[in-house]
């Protein structure tokens, strides 16, 4: 097992085994941005050798703590590149660049993106002392947009109905399916994310660069694309190739591959307690993981987290547990399965600390509901505290494809198991009843979490998302910040100075490198047999939900590919 330490409230993970690099007195060191982040732990050593390119997010933060705490590191370059990431990272990797910013050291953004969109890049870069741009580079600056897509047309012309019942009038992720365009709830929850969004957006740009609100806002109404018009506006520092930029900073420099096998004690850290460290990620479903490091898919499997959690809660090593959660839901019963873990880890003694990454909504809140403390990113999609139920009627499309289909029954209230026609009143009864009682269950759930009355709870609720700084307001959640924050607070519960370096341990362990051969080769046999194609966005995203969740079962999702971009 490799331990996470804990510096200040954030891990740098100790690799060992790589040859020693000496760091200079004033170094520069290279941080590269880019691509897409998972909140996972590192992949194994099979995993690598057989092309698993996972970058977990945490080894990223792990960089910045270093230089943070390295007073040889004079300058931190930050290359960003086009970024996979959420608002909710962003504003994780935003705040990391400020507390260098703190430290002592010089901080230098370089971007090297082209495309229609550089919001989260620029977002994130405005932490910087400056930031330079790759000449050929393009951040357009036009705003922010979010784009909805519904699908009730096409099910229409393939003769595919449903049946619906849901609990909260913004719970809209079925209209993805049932309808042409948005509702009037619908419009104004996601007004709200973008306003939300946007000001945060707006505010984190006049603070970086040292400009009114009023005068970035006048800057993206301008709509500028050229460089040399952000340059004028003051929201970059010019143009520069990355060498040119590391020449004049006229240092020793250092690059991330090498950086990272730095000892971490050479730098201060000295830990001895232990917190683990356990990953919700993915849809929430019921069961173990039966995926593999190979699949490249992770989820927020009930069997699998239960026994995590419920492991570290009996382990007299460990003295407090994180549950990083970057999840939107799925499976009400295995939401219920896993606050049950967290309920008994409680009992056990041991603290647990919620820490949301991107989006931690639905059946993702459910869970963290439970938790002594729960803290989000400012920019994480949370809440939906809502329940719904969809199933899909067929026998339009048999009739178009002309394919008989014939039923037999025993029971009086046996058509609720056919798909070809439509529930009866009674039926569809049944199936709101049934969707009325989870949300019931919901909302007693976060109640007592929360400690809110369950009139309350019902207010924030509805379905309705909120972002991290809404959720705040309304006490969904206690604190905004990322995993630092919830490190600190970890330490706090267990009486511990928020300075204290600790060690983050991943729960579960991992596995053995005999458990890691027999993996890959059930991976590859299973693997052989499925077809090798992914289907467009976005019926990609809708074919993964259909893959991994039941249909016709009550499920926690919030309004599916909500994207501010």
């Amino acid at each position: 097992m490799i331990p996470l330490l804990l510096a200040s409230s954030l891990a740098a993970c100790s690799l060992g085994g790589a040859p020693a690099v000496e760091v200079l007195d004033g170094s520069t060191l290279v941080i590269e941005l880019g691509g897409t982040y998972v909140e996972a732990p590192a992949p194994s050593v099979l995993g690598r050798l057989t092309g698993d390119e996972t970058e977990p997010f945490l080894g990223l933060l792990s960089m910045f703590t270093r230089a943070e705490r390295d007073d040889r590191i004079a300058n931190v370059v930050i290359r960003i590149e086009p970024l996979g990431l959420g608002w909710g990272k962003a504003d994780e990797v935003r705040a990391a660049i400020l507390r260098l910013r703190a430290a002592g050291r010089r901080t230098v953004a370089h971007i090297e993106i082209q495309g229609f969109s550089a919001n989260k890049e620029l977002y994130v870069a405005s932490a910087a002392d400056e930031i330079f741009v790759t000449p050929g580079s393009t951040l357009p600056l036009v705003g922010l947009a979010a784009e909805y897509i519904f699908l009730g047309g096409l099910w229409d012309k393939l003769g595919i109905d449903f049946d619906v019942a849901k609990a909260g009038r913004y719970k809209s992720a079925v209209e993805v399916y049932t309808e042409k365009g948005m509702s009037e709830d619908a419009r104004a929850m996601a007004d709200s994310l973008l306003d939300d969004t946007y000001e945060r957006f707006v505010a984190a740009l006049a603070d970086g660069r040292e400009l009114s609100v009023a005068e970035v806002e006048a800057a993206i109404d301008t709509g500028a694309v050229r460089n040399q018009q952000l340059e004028s506006l003051g929201l970059i520092d010019g143009e520069s190739h990355l060498d040119e930029l590391l020449s004049r900073l006229d240092a020793p420099i250092l690059w991330p591959g090498d950086y990272a096998s730095v000892d971490p004690e050479q730098i201060g850290f000295d830990a001895e307690i232990e917190i683990a460290l356990i990953y919700g990620t993915g849809a929430v479903v019921q069961g173990g993981d039966s995926g593999s490091f190979l699949s490249g898919e992770s989820v927020f499997a009930s069997a699998t987290i239960s026994r995590a959690i419920v492991g570290a809660a009996e382990d007299p090593n460990i003295a407090a547990i994180i549950l990083r959660i970057d999840s939107p839901g799925g499976s009400a019963l295995a939401s219920e399965i896993i606050w049950r873990a967290i309920s008994r880890a409680k009992e056990a003694g041991k603290p647990v600390i919620v820490s949301m990454s991107d989006v931690a909504a639905s059946g993702g809140y459910y869970v963290a509901s439970a938790a002594d403390v729960i803290v989000a990113d400012p920019g994480t999609l949370t809440g939906s505290i809502g329940v719904f139920a969809i199933r899909p009627v067929l026998g339009g499309l048999f009739d178009k494809l002309d394919i008989g289909i014939e039923s037999v029954t025993r029971g009086r209230h046996a058509d609720f198991l056919l798909s070809g026609e439509k529930l009866s009143p009674a039926a569809l009864a049944r199936l709101q009843t049934s969707v009325s009682d989870t949300y019931q269950l919901f909302l007693s759930r976060v109640a007592d979490g929360r400690n809110m009355k369950i009139e309350d709870v019902n207010a924030v609720g509805q379905g309705r998302v909120w972002t991290g700084a809404q959720a705040l307001e309304v006490g969904l959640v206690d604190e905004l910040g990322g995993i630092y924050t919830a490190a600190r607070r970890a330490k706090m519960a267990i009486g511990l100075d928020p300075e204290t370096d600790v060690f983050l341990v991943p729960y579960p362990r991992p596995a053995t490198f005999q458990e890691q051969v027999f993996d890959a080769l059930s991976s590859a046999s299973a693997s052989a047999l499925q077809p090798n194609f992914e289907l467009p966005e976005p019926l990609g995203e809708l074919a993964h939900w259909a893959r991994v969740l039941p249909t016709g079962s009550p499920l926690l999702v919030p309004p599916m590919m909500i994207e501010i971009r």
